[in-house]
């Protein structure tokens, strides 16, 4: 016979209710910043943008932290190495593909081909660290597998476009950073974590930015389109900044697992705004091809107890 549910108190309900709140405005906040992307990158680098990006959002995290009395210093060798391979992998090479993959390709595309990710490392779980693959994901996997079938059959006649294959490794660097932190244990504060990485990301950029443009200058803003300075203005301050402040606050706020299956809206957020901001009409074989990735990210997602706890009631 199982206990009796502890009743949920106002103060947990309210604490709840606010987090889901924030889980929603994360997933506007996100999903519009594909869109924004796109635009910004008609009259900014890639490269220029993306260290501006990650820069202002190393600075936010390491600001919160602070605020926050939490202790921001990495002092193990062993961490202080996990944690700039994991940066690399999570937030430099991540970021910079999507930025390229972006000039190559439809946003819309981008977008829901990037979000095959948790299937991704649900593999590389299974062949790095030997987690077992449950009913649930093993049909996540192949729904995953059918999904990109289905959406890049008809763009491979003619070979993948570049932007295409940017999205795809996007996607991979990112499952593998993630499974490479899991493995390597890093005991260190999160929000420090975090932090660090971003601030890789950004000094990679920035890298990128002095070998392939040279010393960085100041646009003419006065030649610049109006959309591209709103599209800047929000990636630096909403997409990056806020976006981490408020994903930080809700996996202060609800477990990880189901806080990661919240971010779910973001693909869908991110197609619908391709679509009505940028005039991008998505094809059948993209709609179907997102369908079925959307469904197999929320198999791979969900926490594994669930089917059989419900059998069990």
């Amino acid at each position: 016979m199982s206990a009796a549910p502890i009743p949920s108190t106002p103060a947990h309900a309210a604490h709840a209710g606010r987090a889901r709140a924030l889980l929603l405005l994360l997933g506007v906040v996100w999903g519009l910043n594909w869109p924004a992307v796109k635009v910004a990158l008609s009259g900014v680098s890639p490269w220029g943008l993306r260290s501006i990006g990650l820069g202002a959002a190393a600075c936010t995290v390491f600001a919160l932290g602070f605020a926050r009395g939490r202790p921001m210093a990495v002092r193990a060798g062993r961490d202080r190495l996990h944690i700039a391979v994991a940066g690399v992998l999570n937030v430099a090479a991540f970021n910079i593909l999507l930025t390229f993959a972006q000039l190559g390709a439809a946003t819309s595309r981008v977008a829901i081909i990037t979000y095959s990710m948790p299937l991704w490392a649900v593999l590389f779980a299974r062949i790095a660290l030997g987690e077992r693959l449950d009913r649930v994901r093993a049909a996540g996997l192949l729904l995953g597998a059918c999904g990109l079938a289905v959406l890049l059959a008809p763009l491979a006649e003619g070979g993948l476009p570049r932007g295409i294959l940017f999205a795809l490794a996007a996607a991979l660097t990112w499952a593998a950073g993630t499974i490479y932190t899991k493995w390597a244990r890093i005991s260190v504060e999160p929000l420090a974590v975090a932090g660090w990485q971003l601030l890789i990301g950004a000094l990679v950029a920035l890298t990128g930015l002095l070998s392939f443009e040279g010393m960085p200058h100041w646009p003419q803003w006065s030649m610049v389109h109006r959309e591209v300075l709103v599209a800047v203005a929000y990636h630096i301050v909403f997409g990056m900044a806020l976006g981490y402040v408020l994903w930080f606050n809700i996996i202060n706020r609800m477990p990880a697992g189901v806080a990661s299956l919240g971010t779910l809206l973001v693909p869908v957020v991110g197609v619908t705004g391709a679509v009505l901001l940028l005039g991008e009409r998505p094809g059948l074989s993209d709609l179907g091809g997102f369908a079925l990735i959307f469904c197999a990210a929320l198999c791979v997602l969900l926490p594994s107890g669930i089917p059989r706890r419900r059998r069990a009631r």
